[in-house]
């Protein structure tokens, strides 16, 4: 039988990771601190690792496919494929971004103000290539955590660091001054197994395919209710949907059951403007996977 040996990203993303498998329709266990969780697929086997070293492991053949972010494809200058964006976070639903911070007191400005600084991130390679570009000479050295902590304690005098939010780079007394790249995290797939392996391809495309519906679906919902004939004009042109409303009439009436599915974020708004119209039996109910 086939097998398709699929990377688990260990840490941050990790919760975040199953929890979109089991969305997308696999159930991944992870047991104590194994590095070999189980999931309900005879055909894949998982392996965890961090997603610093994912690109790595995809690169050489260790692993066929796995999940990891565009920083680290880039600071490992991986040449991997990229099947998918997956953009999902424990934080936010957009993507993280790389940013120089400084001291809130410091004269720092832009980039050019930095020349013959010392900076500390644990994106060192991106971070040389970046200043190297911009003919900005810099020092560069490796921070293993607690990045944040290094301009206080005098060890450096600006940080190149993740954040979704800013929020803890401000509570360390920083502001940042100038963003790098966005990154989020994209499903990546061994060069040779892409373009060799048809049937390893078909198992990643259809996974990945499920992955991106039950994302798609995270963000919207379906909303059902029941509309007047007299009013269905009016209705239907205020209704936001993926194509258009699904509409059947009810039995023996001058009504009409309408049914959309839009994001979100739009229904605050909506249901006043239906009701308005004279909408009843409004429902609202979540989706599992859009297609």
């Amino acid at each position: 039988m086939n097998n398709l040996k699929l990377g688990i990203p260990k840490g941050s993303l990790e919760k975040a990771t199953i929890e979109l498998f089991a969305k997308s329709g696999w159930k991944i266990s992870v047991n104590g601190r194994s590095y070999f969780p189980d999931i309900d697929d005879q055909e894949i086997n998982c392996s965890m690792c961090r997603a610093q070293e994912m690109s790595r492991y995809v690169e050489n053949g260790t692993l066929d496919c796995g999940l990891t972010g565009k920083d680290w494809i880039l600071e490992n200058e991986s040449q991997v494929v990229v099947v998918a964006d997956l953009v999902y976070s424990k934080v936010s639903k957009n993507p993280a971004r790389w940013v120089l911070a400084v001291p809130k007191e410091a004269p720092y400005r832009n980039l050019d103000d930095l020349a013959n600084k010392k900076i500390a991130t644990e994106l060192v390679n991106f971070t040389k290539k970046y200043f190297a570009e911009r003919n900005i000479p810099v020092k560069v050295e490796f921070s293993w955590g607690a990045t944040e902590a290094k301009v206080e304690a005098g060890l450096a005098d600006a940080i190149v660091e993740v954040t979704e939010t800013g929020s803890t780079i401000r509570a360390h007394g920083l502001k940042i001054i100038h963003e790098l790249m966005q990154t989020n995290t994209q499903f990546i797939v061994n060069r040779e197994v892409w373009e060799q392996d048809p049937w390893k391809k078909e198992k990643i495309e259809n996974l990945v395919l499920l992955l991106q519906g039950a994302l798609r679906a995270d963000r919207m919902v379906g909303l059902k209710m029941n509309v007047p004939e007299a009013n269905m004009e009016q209705m239907v042109a205020i209704l936001p949907s993926l194509q258009a409303p699904t509409i059947a009439p009810l039995y023996n009436t001058d009504w009409f059951s309408v049914e959309i599915i839009i994001d979100r974020s739009q229904v605050r708004n909506l249901i006043p403007q239906v009701i308005k119209y004279g909408a009843t039996g409004i429902i609202e109910y979540p989706l599992f996977k859009v297609i």
